[in-house]
């Protein structure tokens, strides 16, 4: 199974990385297909310009291989902290630059973009993992959870995909080490659920 993995945080010993890389070693050992992208150690460049915002085309090569790899995706996870309930600012440009009409969703002819798209995409399942330094209650009471929208609702169903997974990790700045490989023994049991090892034995 061709599975896209995108990482979006700055600081190498974070615990994004780890869970990113319990990730990459469960779905090798499971001997899919995987296309994996540190969004900041490969310099993705997150700005849309206007004329890419007008016609979708770009000659950024990079952006061309984000494109392609996630039309033929059949799993994508997404791993990224939880900053002013948003994603990071490179990885909503990856979405502006990479999601795009024609790519992850389209039109019927004729209609100018205020109809309801299709979801182009084939992936049978989206998976995402947070990390976050909010309590759970005050991230419902107060804010709502937008990270739960946005990935379900605004990106992934809007897509067309249906199958949707999304876990967070907190408090991250106090945690211990013990809660933290716990964590990790979650994240190994997470994705070889949703993707298990490939010829099933």
């Amino acid at each position: 199974m061709k599975i896209s993995v995108i990482l979006a945080h700055p600081y190498s010993g974070s615990f994004n990385h780890a869970i990113y890389q319990v990730v990459l070693e469960i779905l090798e050992d499971n001997r899919h297909q995987i296309n994996a992208h540190n969004l900041y150690e490969e310099g993705f460049q997150p700005l849309l310009e206007g004329s890419e915002l007008a016609t979708g085309e770009t000659s950024d090569p990079l952006v061309l291989k984000h494109r392609n790899e996630i039309k033929e995706a059949q799993g994508i996870i997404i791993i990224h902290p939880n900053w002013w309930g948003q994603p990071p600012a490179i990885l909503k440009g990856w979405m502006d630059r990479v999601l795009r009409s024609g790519v992850a969703y389209g039109f019927e002819e004729g209609d100018d973009g205020s109809g309801v798209p299709e979801g182009l995409l084939v992936a049978e399942t989206a998976m995402v993992f947070n990390t976050s330094n909010t309590p759970a209650e005050r991230e419902i009471r107060i804010f709502g959870d937008p990270l739960e929208r946005i990935w379900r609702d605004c990106v992934f169903d809007f897509c067309g995909i249906k199958n949707f997974y999304r876990k967070i990790f907190r408090i991250i700045a106090s945690s211990t080490l013990k809660e933290r490989e716990e964590w990790l023994e979650e994240v190994k049991e997470t994705v070889n659920h949703y993707f298990p090892k490939e010829g099933g034995y």
